[in-house]
């Protein structure tokens, strides 16, 4: 919401400055988001009267005029202005002036011929002030101003103008009579109220309006006025408060309409009356029924959308926008005028279901004064008959259903025990009758409470707790000292044999990769391409419609991340996410912290791009292929067990270069190239490559074991098997680990890697693979016990996987 601070000073005039009072409002609630002056800053300009007027030798638009600026001599302008007339008052910028330019810093006014004539100065529209967007013609001022003054000054531009954000309770402060109250609440300044003075019907016309739907409209009040000359001109003092509130002036029956909104709180709109055929109707839409609003759209309407209707349809959307047919223009001259109000719950989100917002469906949602309708209409009312004449008949005034007020209890204890410091009942008291709430203190068995009615302006006061609220805002949050909690704290132990989920965002920090945070719903074609679910648990009330599903993969959000960084001439990326997934799992039991039915794992899941180390002269560049993102899941898996690699199917990853890492039996995660199909849909110059890995497993660590040192040398040998070509690497290591733990005299193994791989030119059915052993014991082993083990292992990888010894 924003507002001039001369217009909330005329009802409430606190002793502060303008920084101290919106210090004073933030900290009551009304937080203030920016205090600027009212135009943007420019110097040199001055009111300038034209006193002569020359068409221009040698231009057809142009003139030369002869403007007083206060100064002995007159000054020679060239102006194109269609507007420019003799005697004109408008703004001057003499030579020398800086005018703002929008995302150019300032322009300078210096002197210039125009066409061959001189021209010693500008004569500016409000658009070149920078005060409007209005470009048809100069700026025209009061004729009453000072040749010379300075046009700062001379239009109060260097005002503060405040711009505040209201929680969605404060419903009560959209209008400058509202902010008014709350200043007044809190510094305790007089409250200059307005005068609401009723008026004399000159008329005995009415139009019959007809509530179908209380539950819809709760009181409807509303009058005739006949013979308005709506072409009026919107005084000087309206339009500057509107344009000064981001309101454009429109004309003067509209511009009427939308101060007393930002004044008073009070939404209301002004029909055509000719345009109206028979009586109104305020009823509930009926299912299909279309309406083209103010705003030149065409709406379909919903059964559960409220409406005033005629004999030739719906006019107006109530509490939201009017229609087209019957809107007000500079013919008119019969109006009716309509305030009512209108029960929030029925005006609530429709606006947003129909994909705009109003100023008039903000406040009616949250609540509006329904008390009040009358002598707002009297004062809407008296403003078109000042400005635009006529005459008024009487205010019609149906009361169908109102809210009632039910008293609110709060405790005084408890009110303190909430804010964490003593204020004792007394304060509270003066709190409430400052805010003008009736309030009445009532000794009771647990302590003093007040029963606090809420004022019909009030939806926000419900519950103890609003009133806890009112309380801290008012007294003053400054005023609440900031206090470190005392309590006996413990440190809970930590086991050894499980690391941090932070100690693996350390590690994946130090392999490269940099942590990305990712919202856990996202859009459900990420949930079918990257985990194969066509029916992802879905959200009820999504964000936006892209981000609709649950997630029960991290590929999906890393993949969007690096588009998106793609898209920002990225060449080389490392990024991981720990985060946690959402699986269907019927199982899963209802708990504090989990729902039925879902299982909510932790996933570390990474992605790499472009080359493997950055561009440097020491090794050529080369991109990042499998083994390398394998080589940092075995990083990352380090200590939880012989990791063993089998091949594996993933809807998100390529079908022959992906693989699932598995410990002791159990699925550990998958690692793999994105599937080219996914490349090509997602934009990707190349396939990154991807790994996704249960965070619980990784965290299981096995404690250490100490042993001696061993002071008997190892022994070094090397076997090479030949096996069929269809046995994999998993199968015989998966063979020799077996034989190493199961085999007695093979126990002296220590180590076997895979250090060779031979596959003979052209087709063959078998291939090589050679293993490098070391083997110590606690005595120096001799060549028997040596040759021994290599050949039981020998044996027994030969057993489980018909492989030979190579000669």
């Amino acid at each position: 919401m924003q507002f001039p601070e001369s217009w909330l000073r005329h009802f409430c005039n606190p002793a502060l400055t303008t920084e101290a009072l919106a210090e004073t409002l933030t900290m009551a609630g009304l937080e203030v988001e920016g205090v600027q002056t009212a135009a943007p800053a420019f110097s040199g300009v001055v009111v300038g009267r034209v006193r002569e007027l020359q068409p221009h030798p040698n231009a057809d638009k142009l003139r030369v005029c002869q403007v007083d600026v206060g100064q002995p001599e007159l000054l020679q302008i060239v102006c194109g202005a269609p507007n420019v007339v003799v005697g004109m008052v408008a703004p001057c910028a003499l030579i020398g002036a800086e005018l703002p330019q929008e995302g150019q810093g300032v322009f300078r006014i210096g002197a210039a011929k125009m066409r061959g004539v001189d021209s010693q100065g500008m004569l500016c529209s409000a658009r070149e002030l920078g005060l409007s967007s209005d470009h048809g013609g100069l700026l025209a001022l009061r004729d009453d101003l000072p040749a010379g003054t300075d046009l700062r000054e001379a239009l109060a531009l260097d005002e503060a103008v405040f711009t505040i954000k209201l929680t969605p309770n404060l419903g009560h402060c959209l209008s400058v009579m509202g902010v008014a109250r709350e200043v007044s609440a809190v510094t305790g300044a007089v409250l200059n109220q307005p005068d609401f003075k009723s008026i004399v019907p000159s008329l005995a016309d009415r139009l019959p309006v007809r509530i179908e739907a209380p539950d819809l409209c709760g009181r409807f009040s509303g009058r005739v006025i006949r013979g308005v000359n709506a072409r009026a001109e919107t005084p000087q003092w309206m339009k500057t408060r509107l344009e000064r509130s981001g309101q454009r002036s429109i004309s003067a029956l509209v511009d009427i309409s939308n101060y007393v909104m930002l004044e008073l709180g009070r939404p209301s709109h002004v029909f055509d009356l000719a345009k109206i055929r028979g009586a109104l109707t305020v009823r509930w839409a009926r299912e299909g029924e279309q309406l083209e609003l103010l705003n030149g759209q065409t709406v379909t309407l919903h059964a559960d959308m409220g409406v005033i209707a005629a004999e030739n349809g719906v006019e107006s959307l109530a509490g939201i926008m009017g229609g087209e047919s019957t809107a007000v223009t500079l013919d008119t001259t019969d109006i009716y005028l309509e305030a009512a109000f209108w029960w929030p719950d029925a005006i609530r989100g429709r606006a947003r279901r129909l994909n705009f917002s109003t100023d008039a469906a903000a406040r009616f949602e949250r609540g509006v004064d329904y008390a009040t309708t009358v002598e707002h209409l009297d004062a809407i009312t008296a403003l078109i008959l000042d400005i635009c004449g006529g005459q008024a008949g009487p205010a019609d005034d149906q009361i169908t259903q109102l809210p009632q007020r039910v008293p609110v209890r709060m405790r005084v204890a408890r009110c303190e025990k909430v804010i964490g410091i003593p204020i004792g009942a007394e304060r509270m008291g003066e709190i409430f009758a400052r805010l003008g709430l009736k309030a009445e203190l009532e000794q009771h068995r647990d302590g003093p409470v007040w029963i606090v009615t809420p004022g019909s302006e009030r939806f926000d006061l419900e519950i103890e707790e609003d009133l806890i609220e009112e309380v801290a805002r008012i007294h003053g949050y400054q005023h609440i000292p900031t206090l470190a909690p005392v309590a006996r704290l413990s440190p809970l132990p930590v086991p050894e044999g499980r690391r941090s989920l932070h100690s693996l965002r350390l590690k994946a920090a130090a392999l490269g990769y940099q942590e990305t945070l990712n919202f856990s719903f996202v859009d459900a074609q990420w949930e079918q391409d990257f985990a194969g679910q066509s029916e992802p648990i879905r959200l009820l009330n999504p964000i936006v419609s892209q981000m609709s599903v649950m997630r029960s993969t991290l590929i999906g959000s890393l993949v969007n991340v690096l588009a998106e960084n793609l898209n920002h001439r990225a060449k080389r990326l490392r990024l991981f996410e720990l985060g946690r997934v959402f699986i269907r799992d019927v199982t899963e039991p209802d708990g504090p912290l989990q729902v039925a039915g879902v299982r909510q794992p932790m996933r570390l899941a990474g992605l790499a791009y472009g080359s493997v180390v950055p561009v440097q002269w020491a090794e050529p560049e080369r991109r990042v292929d499998f083994y390398d993102v394998k080589a940092d899941v075995q990083a990352l898996c380090e200590g939880v067990g012989v990791v063993h690699w089998q091949p594996v199917q993933h809807p998100a990853l390529h079908p022959g270069r992906s693989a699932e890492a598995w410990v002791d039996g159990q699925s550990l995660g998958i690692v793999g190239e994105l599937h080219p199909q996914w490349v090509q849909r997602y934009h990707l110059s190349f396939a990154p490559v991807v790994f996704e890995l249960d965070a619980s497993a990784l965290q299981n660590q096995p404690l250490p074991t100490f042993e001696p040192i061993n002071r008997v040398p190892a022994v070094q040998r090397d076997l090479a098997f030949q096996v069929s070509a269809t046995i994999t690497f998993a199968q015989m290591q998966e063979a020799v680990q077996t034989a190493i733990q199961s085999v007695p005299v093979c126990g002296i193994i220590r180590e076997a890697h895979l250090f060779d791989v031979f596959n003979p030119p052209g087709e063959s059915a078998t291939r090589s693979m050679a293993f490098r052993l070391q083997l110590q014991d606690q005595q120096t082993l001799t060549d028997e016990r040596v040759d021994a083990a290599c050949h039981a292992l020998v044996s027994a990888v030969a057993k489980a996987t018909g492989a030979e010894l190579r000669s």
